[in-house]
């Protein structure tokens, strides 16, 4: 929390228990195949987020996590991790009679490629006037995955016309197929959610359609390939890290949009923080779960310098945008 008791950046949505096994190779039906190692650990887009962004972030204050849990004993586990790694969980709500969200997660070794069984846990809800819609409405910063959204974008549109309001950035790589929503500053899918939402075009003009639809920012990630951003000065990409060596890609995306939202923290140029969100997503790559590879900033920021953003198009001169603007 800051000097008054506002928090600086909030993150709300799923947080999950995940069960990683890596293996030689997927088993056939009916098969076995005997684990080469199986590890546990918190998860969910919004909860791990939030974790990337304290670890890049610790000079600033510590990110609230808004979610909900069950009253199992996993709800206890996500809880002891997420504060372990100084994220604030005094808005995470108890769900009696609901079990918490889990994963299962098989990493096929040899291909790199995985896949994900999971059970949800209990939607989530936010009461207009309670501690938690508070901490929206005073945050400088909020970013909301798929269940994030739908709970935050009431509170939004209930503030008065011209009201200080947090920039908010949705992670919409998530069961969040779709054009971007009124309201969304930062919008941040993935390049095919892009084309599904907005059809077969090239970068430049996907990009620039769901800023058409109102963000301010649209960043979408391309796996390995890298990722692109677009604002009011122009089309920015940067390329995939291959020198990096990969474990497993579980993560990576939610560490991308923690790391983006600690850069436009630090008030970054948009460009740089595309950078630095694609190195901090690349650097997670190298552990077997979702969270035990995040970098710190200093090792982020010496690969992101390695492999600058480039422009792919520029704007007309006078065009301006208000970076960084936090």
């Amino acid at each position: 929390m800051s000097a008054d008791g506002a928090p600086d950046a909030v993150f709300a949505g799923a947080a999950v228990w995940d069960t990683v096994a890596q293996l030689p190779r997927f088993p056939a039906a009916d098969g076995r195949v005997l684990a080469e190692e199986i590890v546990e650990s918190g998860g969910g887009p919004a909860a791990t987020a939030a974790v990337a962004y304290a670890r890049l972030a610790p000079d600033r204050p510590r990110p609230a996590l808004i979610a909900a849990v069950g009253d199992d004993h996993r709800a206890a586990l996500i809880r002891e991790g997420l504060a372990a790694e100084n994220v604030d969980t005094s808005q995470i709500v108890t769900v009696p009679g609901s079990p918490s969200a889990s994963c299962v997660i098989l990493v096929d070794r040899p291909r790199g490629s995985r896949a994900i069984c999971t059970r949800p846990g209990p939607a989530l809800r936010i009461d207009p006037g309670s501690a938690a819609a508070r901490a929206v409405l005073s945050a400088r910063i909020v970013l909301v995955d798929h269940l994030g959204l739908p709970a935050v974008e009431p509170l939004l549109a209930g503030l008065p016309e011209g009201a200080p309001r947090p920039l908010v950035c949705q992670d919409a790589g998530n069961l969040a197929i779709g054009r971007c929503p009124a309201g969304i500053d930062v919008f941040v899918p993935t390049l095919d959610a892009l084309r599904e939402a907005y059809g077969e075009r090239d970068v430049t003009a996907l990009l620039d359609a769901a800023r058409a639809d109102g963000a301010r920012y649209v960043v979408a990630t391309d796996g390995p390939n890298g990722a692109y951003a677009a604002d009011d000065l122009g089309v920015h990409r940067v390329e995939g890290h291959h020198d990096v060596e990969v474990r497993s890609t579980l993560g990576a995306g939610d560490i991308f949009h923690g790391a983006l939202v600690a850069a436009l923290a630090h008030a970054l140029p948009l460009p740089e923080a595309l950078a630095y969100a694609n190195a901090a997503a690349a650097l997670s790559c190298r552990a077997l779960d979702g969270r035990g590879g995040i970098p710190d900033d200093a090792e982020t920021r010496a690969l992101a310098a390695r492999l600058p953003a480039i422009p792919l198009t520029r704007r007309p001169a006078g065009s301006t945008d208000e970076q960084g603007a936090m």
